[in-house]
């Protein structure tokens, strides 16, 4: 697909991918680079080189190759159904696995294992999200577990989709964090997006913030080491249950990328991932209209490093430390 555009006046000299990454969402700087070295993005109609800079009134032009369709094979993973009819599917999501296909990712997904499911129940699943994502309303990330809800039928996906958008679903979420939050209860207003240096990264450092809005409460105090809080997101912003609680100052353990090196660890004690769980998930039937609600308990290595920070706080308390 080819498309032009121009360099509107007043844009300051910067790079050509820099420039792109901005412009083009979907697209990574690595791809943009690789595409201005193929010669298929060119400034005024000139092959150009990545660290070109751009000018107001230089015509960009993109050819950007259409991805080869991808054909993805069902595989026996098993699934955890909580709730299944024509309509729908509620499943847990175990930690580990990534929810659909993408580069460094195209088998052991969530979607292969329902691709195979299917197959061998013999029922359907949702057209809407395309042959990468089919059924898939929404997502958890790879480490997240916890109940999600799945679209067999596209009437179905879009009375879903509708009620995510308009927030309207019920979720409530469980997290362990760094330290323990002063207060014990409060509210998370913060506006995130893409952040504008580190693209696999989402922040309030972004050229186009959506607001996003989390609440949450303690549950427990593990001293002063750690936290088990309930987070109850209003809004679902990619990333923002990690960004928010990272912003006020207590990331989710296990979140290297948001906490650093200091959240892996708690007291010599290896935490196994993102200690993150979707907890409760309630919506409206799409055909009947009734309200549903599933939850499911943290999984074992959650609950079991639980237990952890529980005994190491007792053991504190006991000897006055």
């Amino acid at each position: 697909m080819i498309t032009e555009f121009l360099v509107t006046p007043g844009e300051q000299p910067k790079r050509l991918d820099v420039f792109l990454v901005n412009r083009e969402r979907e697209m990574s700087r690595s791809r943009l680079q690789r595409l201005i070295e193929l010669g298929r993005i060119r400034i005024n109609d000139q092959i150009v080189r990545p660290s070109q800079k751009i000018k107001p009134g230089d015509k960009i032009t993109m050819d950007v190759p259409k991805p080869e369709p991808l054909e993805l094979q069902g595989e026996a993973i098993p699934l955890e159904v909580l709730f299944e009819d024509e309509h729908l599917l509620v499943l847990n999501k175990p930690p580990g696995i990534v929810v659909h296909p993408a580069p460094g990712n195209w088998t052991g997904t969530l979607v292969n294992a329902l691709l195979h499911y299917f197959q061998v129940s013999g029922g359907t699943v949702s057209s809407i999200g395309g042959k990468e994502r089919p059924g898939l309303v929404h997502r958890l990330d790879k480490d997240t577990s916890g109940v999600m809800v799945i679209a067999k039928t596209d009437q179905a996906h879009r009375h879903l989709c509708g009620q995510f958008k308009h927030h309207s679903i019920t979720r409530i979420y469980e997290a362990l964090v760094w330290e323990v939050p002063k207060r014990g209860h409060g509210v998370i207003e913060l506006a995130i997006g893409r952040d504008a240096k580190e693209r696999k990264k989402f922040s309030s450092r972004t050229t186009r913030p959506k607001d996003a809005v989390t609440e949450y409460a303690v549950d427990r105090r593990f001293g002063r080491t750690a936290a088990h809080l309930l987070l109850y997101p209003r809004t679902g912003r990619t990333h923002q249950l990690r960004v928010h609680l990272t912003s006020l100052g207590h990331p989710i353990l296990g979140d290297a990328t948001y906490g650093g090196r200091k959240v892996c660890s708690v007291e010599g004690a290896q935490v196994p991932r993102v200690m993150l769980h979707a907890r409760t998930l309630g919506f409206r039937h799409p055909v009947t209209d009734d309200l549903c609600e599933y939850e499911r308990p943290c999984p074992p290595d959650m609950a079991a490093f639980i237990e952890l920070l529980e005994e190491r706080a007792v053991r504190k308390r006991l000897s006055g430390t």
